[in-house]
């Protein structure tokens, strides 16, 4: 015999909450809790803050697949991607948290204190952060769990007749109100170091020993420019929003294996004697060809001055290097101490002070290694320590320990699968070797009867080892389909291998190509 469920099921449906109403009182008790721990993070230290410390969190404990995974699929837009992911994250979980509430809270509060213990974990992993930075995913979780309780309270009977649907929608908007309220709040007082002014404040850098001008032919028509604009020199960081660091406020401080700890402000480095060297800079993740490379004009003090005075011990052969965002860097002691290298603890960059996403107050410079090991922007903390004893940041991601730069070249016009007339065409690209030099560069363009021979390319004139070097060939083109490829050599004899590789762990190789048609 079938038995009539219509009455329970109707009864069922009368003890449940609506799905809509039961999603948004888990929804507003999420904003209402970041809002809390957003205001708390405004006095004790932005990274506090519940969201972003959970992105900082992700982004550090992802497995390194995933990592490169992410910068091969989206570039300089991986920070974007990852908010938006654990975003999307964070909303389903709490959905869920609304959808388990329908009858009780309790499921939800269970599900709203996992994630305050997320966004506790998230903030004590956090090197950066002193003792009070919990005190924001605890405003964050307490805040949230009274909400949830509060509003799923008030979400009852229910049918609901107006009144009680208003009292429901008032509360729900009271608290989405009050969270918008707080986290402004935090955020103003988060941004309360004016970096614009304090750059202001440090006035014109003059170095006592300037860079050299440029040469006419520093750079060829089709090239990158020899010198990068600030606004267009390439950045990647781990930092998901910028430090802001008042150059007041900033110490460096040099210790561990070491004669004598030292401790340097922004204006006993800005009042030394300041040199302006230009630098080209790389980031080991640079596919081949690509663009992660810029030069730049740097003005700072010689990092080697600076040990020196500290006293360097003997066995350190790392020098562990700390941003005030907690990013890491080890960098070879051999490099830093050489003379003819020229590694700098820079304060200003093509004649101006520092810019914020570039590192200001400082930042380190040091010629011939990849930024992973040598260009810690915002750096606060210098210790002396060996390769045995601790690792950088991106060494246990899969990224060798080094990071000597290697030998590389670009074309940079005309570009992949463009369109060129028949007759002579120009060729044009980059090529660097920072420390070593660019000896020579060769391109070959495939016939269409198989690889042609290779042509050895003009030169622009030398500025410096530390910087790359233009190059251009005219070749004639016959109509149809053309591989091009570039290989460059350096003062020591090496030449490219066609070997690819990708960059991890230790940077791409591979001889750059492009396919163009002739019409």
């Amino acid at each position: 015999m079938q038995l009539d469920t219509r009455p329970v099921a109707a009864a069922d449906l009368a003890s449940r909450l609506p799905r809509g109403r039961a999603v948004a009182v888990a929804f507003v008790s999420l904003v209402a809790a970041l809002g809390a721990g957003h205001l708390v993070a405004g006095f004790v230290g932005p990274e506090a803050s519940p969201f972003l410390a959970v992105g900082n969190w992700v982004r550090d404990n992802s497995p390194h697949a995933v990592v490169e995974w992410a910068k091969d699929t989206f570039g300089t837009a991986d920070k974007t991607v990852l908010f938006i992911g654990v975003t999307v994250v964070v909303l389903a979980v709490t959905a869920a948290a609304g959808l388990l509430s329908r009858t009780r809270p309790t499921p939800g509060l269970v599900v709203a204190a996992v994630q305050g213990v997320v966004g506790f974990v998230a903030v004590l992993t956090r090197p950066d952060l002193g003792q009070l930075g919990i005190a924001a995913p605890a405003a964050s979780m307490v805040v949230g769990l009274v909400v949830f309780n509060w509003l799923h309270n008030r979400a009852w009977p229910v049918e609901q007749d107006r009144d009680s649907r208003r009292r429901f929608l008032r509360a729900g908007a009271g608290a989405v109100l009050g969270a918008g309220a707080a986290a402004t709040i935090g955020q103003l007082t988060g941004n309360r170091v004016d970096v614009e002014a304090s750059r202001a404040a440090v006035g014109d850098l003059t170095p006592a020993s300037p860079a050299p001008k440029l040469p006419p032919n520093a750079d060829f028509p089709g090239t990158a420019r020899f010198i990068t604009d600030n606004r267009e020199f390439y950045r990647i960081d781990t930092a998901l929003t910028l430090p802001r660091v008042d150059a007041r406020d900033w110490r460096l401080r040099i210790h561990g294996l070491v004669d004598r700890t030292v401790e340097f402000t922004f204006a006993d480095i800005r009042d030394r004697r300041l040199i302006e060297r230009p630098v080209t800079l790389a980031c080991v993740s640079n596919e081949v060809g690509g663009g992660l490379i810029s030069t730049a004009n740097w003005i700072g003090v010689p990092l080697r001055d600076l040990l020196l005075e500290a006293g360097v011990r003997q066995g350190a052969d790392q020098l562990f290097s700390t941003s005030v965002d907690g990013f890491t860097a080890g960098t070879p002691v051999d490099a830093l101490m050489d003379p003819d290298r020229g590694a700098m603890l820079a304060i200003g960059m093509n004649g101006e002070p520092l810019p914020q996403e570039h590192g200001f107050p400082a930042r380190m410079v040091v010629p011939g290694l990849y930024g992973y090991v040598s260009a810690t922007k915002w750096v606060a903390d210098m210790e002396l320590t060996t390769f045995a004893g601790k690792q950088g940041y991106w060494i246990p991601r899969g990224w060798s320990a080094r990071g000597p730069i290697k030998t590389q070249s670009r074309i940079d016009t005309p570009r992949d699968g463009f369109l060129l007339g028949r007759g002579p065409n120009t060729i044009a690209g980059t090529a660097w070797a920072q420390t070593i030099g660019i000896r020579g560069v060769a391109v070959r363009v495939d016939s269409g009867d198989g690889p042609g021979e290779w042509q050895p390319a003009e030169l622009s004139t030398e500025v410096d080892l530390n910087t790359w070097r233009m190059w251009r060939v005219t070749v004639d083109l016959r109509p149809g389909e053309h591989t091009i490829q570039v290989r460059a050599t350096d003062n020591r004899g090496h030449t490219q291998t066609d070997a690819e590789a990708p960059p991890a762990p230790d940077g791409a190789t591979g001889w750059h190509t492009v396919h163009v048609t002739v019409d």
